[in-house]
């Protein structure tokens, strides 16, 4: 390809998330969106109408159209992996949603494939590119606070997800602090020690499925440095992530937007605002948009920092660690 070139795309999954990935890929002076596939064609339909796209129930048959240069699967979890292999059997570069596959056994089954393929795979950890984190992060990589010690991550959703979604989500260490494992490793590299702790307080769901809606997760990395999480699957405040850098020389933090610009001062309060914005598209809208740009200069072969099949792989291994550590109560090495 050349840099010239407009990236045709096709994308697999059309519900909240494909739907962003959707207009993303539609709005990029880049990329075109050719083929939308999902199982349920009435939602493929929608977001093809939106954006002039064809429609198709099955990711097999986009993969084999022959007219798309590029994949992006935003699909359920279960059918990552297999989509995946699918692309890379196909020769084409591929932008995954997290994680992988709920099992470890069946991503290391297809690392050697992804590994030693030419053909571009990369993960979908969106919050790398986020412009507020990825400014902190040049910056303890400047050494404007020394080396780093502590970092302290805060990821609270408004609200929990559906019974039927927990149900095959893979629980909350897979599906939602999985974000916050490949942070830690993305500032602090290799994690050796997990300790984890979760209670189910107030979700019924999560307590239908076995799962935890609140979690604390503590990590030691091979440099010594310590990573805490703290995780909840409701917050009256809005959508709360919080990331705060601390070293010798200082601390580093990424704050909460707000829904609105406007503060209130009166007799009974001082300068009251909006509650946090309350939906991760929101949050991070400027993330998606940037982790396309990364995976497009990957797919032309430039330089690109997308996350790999093994940050992916990494991320898994460190949630599984964090599964155990809560049901077991001890440090587990990953």
């Amino acid at each position: 390809m050349t840099g010239s070139d407009r990236l045709r795309f096709g994308l697999i999954g059309t519900g909240r998330i494909g739907a962003a990935h959707a207009a993303n890929i539609a709005a990029c002076p880049h990329t075109d969106l050719v083929r939308v596939a999902d199982p349920h064609l009435a939602g493929a339909q929608s977001v093809a109408a939106q954006h002039g796209a064809v429609a198709t129930a099955s990711a097999g048959d986009l993969i084999a159209s022959g007219d798309i240069d590029a994949v992006l699967i935003a699909s359920p979890t279960p059918t990552h992996a297999d989509l995946i292999e699918a692309c890379v059997d196909a020769g084409l570069p591929v932008l995954c949603e997290k994680p992988i596959d709920l099992e470890i056994s069946r991503v290391d089954r297809l690392r050697a494939k992804v590994t030693s393929s030419p053909v571009p795979v990369a993960l979908g950890f969106n919050q790398r590119f986020d412009p507020a984190i990825a400014e902190v992060k040049a910056r303890v990589v400047a050494a404007e606070i020394g080396a780093l010690e502590h970092l302290a991550i805060v990821s609270r959703d408004p609200g929990p997800p559906p019974a039927d979604y927990i149900a095959t989500s893979g629980g909350i260490f897979r599906d939602m602090t999985i974000h916050d494992f490949d942070l830690v490793r993305f500032f602090l590299g290799d994690v050796v020690e997990v300790f984890a702790t979760g209670s189910c307080l107030f979700d019924a769901g999560a307590r239908e499925h076995g799962d935890f809606d609140t979690v604390a997760v503590t990590l030691r990395s091979a440099s010594g440095a310590i990573a805490t999480i703290a995780n909840s699957r409701h917050s009256a405040v809005g959508y709360d992530q919080r990331l705060e850098a601390f070293g010798a020389g200082g601390m580093l933090q990424v704050c909460n937007p707000v829904a609105g610009l406007v503060s209130a001062s009166t007799g009974t309060a001082t300068e009251a605002r909006s509650p946090y914005v309350w939906s991760f598209l929101d949050r991070y809208a400027a993330s998606y948009a940037r982790e396309l740009d990364e995976f497009i200069r990957l797919v032309r072969g430039e330089a690109s920092t997308s996350p790999s099949y093994d940050d992916g792989r990494e991320a898994l291994l460190l949630a599984d660690a964090a599964r155990r550590s809560a049901a077991e109560g001890v440090a587990i090495r990953p």
